[in-house]
């Protein structure tokens, strides 16, 4: 089986507790869901993030960050690890921040999705990130992205 490590969190939500589950998304959860989700999409996504993926829609992970860009710490400060990523890689990212799936970071950028599959796990192995929505915060938390723009 795999390897113990830390628990995976999936919050369930309401749209009005956004502020507990950006909270939570920054304390390390691996995603969340509102609490009308079809159980079959519930059972979907705890599968999801026992495997190691986050399951957070786009669209709502970059309205949260948006709507909570303030409560992401003292202001953007370039972390050293954005050294590392290739000028594709942080293409990548910025477009991940974007709230982008793989398949349309495939069709912006003219590569194959497993591209971009690959060119997303590098980019959290070279940062250190567990999954989608921590690369997002990162983004966020960097400076790379700059909240509203």
């Amino acid at each position: 089986g795999r390897p113990p490590g830390p628990p995976r969190v999936l919050v369930l939500t309401t749209f009005d507790t956004e502020a507990d589950a950006f909270a939570a998304l920054q304390a390390g959860a691996s995603g969340f869901l509102l609490k009308n989700v079809p159980p079959e999409e519930l059972l979907a996504a705890i599968r999801v993030v026992a495997q190691g993926d986050s399951v957070v829609a786009p669209s709502i992970t970059r309205r949260l960050l948006d709507r909570f860009a303030d409560r992401l710490g003292p202001g953007p400060t370039e972390d050293p690890r954005v050294a590392q990523l290739t000028e594709r890689e942080r293409e990548i990212l910025l477009l991940v921040a974007q709230g982008l799936s793989n398949s349309e970071i495939a069709a912006r950028v003219h590569v194959a999705e497993a591209t971009v599959k690959t060119h997303v796990g590098r980019i959290l192995a070279k940062l250190q990130l567990r999954d989608r929505v921590q690369a997002v915060v990162f983004a966020y938390e960097s400076g790379l992205v700059v909240p509203g723009v």
